[in-house]
């Protein structure tokens, strides 16, 4: 864990940190369940990945499962591109089917790379479940070890923005995210911080979360890596 993030209280906000391979697994049964019993129309656009159909969304998970197995292996990419040539029913057999090794390699020496790819995939999860309408889990394994990700990577953010420390606060558990003594608090459900840190909510989403300062100091840092918060909504508050 990264110096400049702590936690302190129950781990509520995190959950339970199972091994990355049980997580993904995981992801990857929810997301199969979540496109195998609804009548979902996959050219539907995601709102939060709004360059991309739900298809399209399938194929990424297939994607970078390929690419990850090729990381972790040693081996050529088994795919380099999204297999945009087959159907729902064929990419998730596809998934079903490099997920087995992708389990096995992620528990041999997955490492931090099996800790990434459990972020991205449980991210796309709750965008496939935010474009579907499907509720969001009360307990899902991939959550602690995703927010740890996130959590981490917003703390390098507010170190280089040479910001104060904030604290994250939801239910029980608090996170210092910075160095020395925070500055200010941002209360939240867990999923509104979750969806702030991974660039899934605007800048007047952030600060209409219950901050005990003006917030708008510490909004650069909710930009960084692949994330950047987005101009208009794409989904709602859970507050």
């Amino acid at each position: 864990m990264d110096t400049s993030l702590h936690e302190l209280g129950q781990p509520t906000m995190r959950g339970v940190r199972v091994p990355n391979q049980i997580a993904y697994r995981h992801v990857r049964e929810s997301v199969t369940e979540l496109l195998s019993t609804n009548e979902v129309d996959v050219r539907v656009t995601v709102p939060s990945c709004p360059q991309w159909t739900i298809q399209d969304l399938l194929g990424h998970l297939v994607n970078v499962t390929a690419l990850a197995i090729g990381q972790l292996s040693g081996w050529p990419a088994a795919r380099a591109t999204p297999p945009t040539h087959m159907d729902t029913v064929g990419l998730l057999d596809e998934w079903a089917r490099l997920g087995t090794t992708a389990d096995q390699l992620i528990a041999d020496c997955g490492g931090r790379a099996g800790t990434i790819l459990v972020m991205d995939t449980f991210t796309h999860e709750l965008d496939l479940r935010y474009a579907l309408g499907a509720d969001l889990p009360d307990e899902h394994s991939a959550f602690a070890g995703a927010f740890e990700v996130l959590a981490t990577g917003f703390a390098n953010s507010v170190t280089a923005h040479r910001l104060p420390a904030v604290r994250l606060s939801s239910g029980d558990t608090q996170w210092t995210i910075g160095h020395g003594e925070p500055t200010a608090t941002l209360t939240a459900d867990r999923y509104d911080l979750y969806r702030s840190l991974a660039g899934r909510r605007t800048h007047d989403q952030i600060t209409a979360l219950d901050w005990d300062r003006d917030s708008h100091r510490w909004l650069p840092a909710f930009t960084w890596g692949p994330f950047c918060p987005p101009e208009s909504p794409v989904e709602p508050l859970i507050r």
